[in-house]
């Protein structure tokens, strides 16, 4: 068992945009600059995000122009179906990261801050693809999220606890 649990790097022919440009070709559709714009904002960065802050971050960029919030929810859902991001459902609310050009990656979720962490665990995979095999069933990816509480969170909740039996 390895202790490595970073993610690798994965080449990748395209950038998100001319993957994007093809997967919209595909479908008899074209890049619309509002389009263009949500992909080169997406992938300036690699974070996990849900539509407001997608939103609100578009909203500062100077010189662009406005995206309509429809535009956005419609882009999200194009960018998922073309294999650009996946979608995760997290408290109630979408959340979504890069899924082009990133490595098979699990999550950990702090329920008390919302803080998603990264990880790549090959026992895990090997444990998917022995469940597939022995179940007959061809495994083309997987969605795992570890709920908790992160250690942040932990010390916070500790501190607070502390500082309440200190006044007795």
């Amino acid at each position: 068992m390895t202790d490595d649990f970073s993610l690798g790097a994965v080449e990748t022919a395209l950038s998100p945009l001319e993957r994007f440009e093809e997967y919209l070709q595909t479908k008899g559709k074209r890049i619309t600059q509002p389009r263009r714009r949500i992909v080169e904002e997406v992938f300036r960065q690699h974070d996990h995000f849900d539509a407001d802050q997608l939103m609100a971050s578009i909203a500062k960029s100077p010189g662009i122009e406005k995206v309509s919030r429809p535009t956005v929810y419609r882009a999200l859902e194009v960018l998922v179906e073309a294999g650009l991001l996946r979608k995760m459902g997290l408290g109630g609310r979408a959340v979504y990261e890069h899924d082009y050009g990133y490595p098979q990656h699990d999550h950990m979720h702090c329920q008390a801050c919302n803080q998603l962490i990264e990880f790549h665990s090959d026992d895990i995979q090997r444990i998917r693809d022995a469940v597939g095999r022995q179940h007959q069933f061809r495994v083309t990816g997987h969605l795992l999220i570890i709920n908790g509480v992160c250690r942040d969170c932990m010390r916070k909740q500790q501190r607070q606890r502390g500082d309440r039996l200190d006044r007795i």
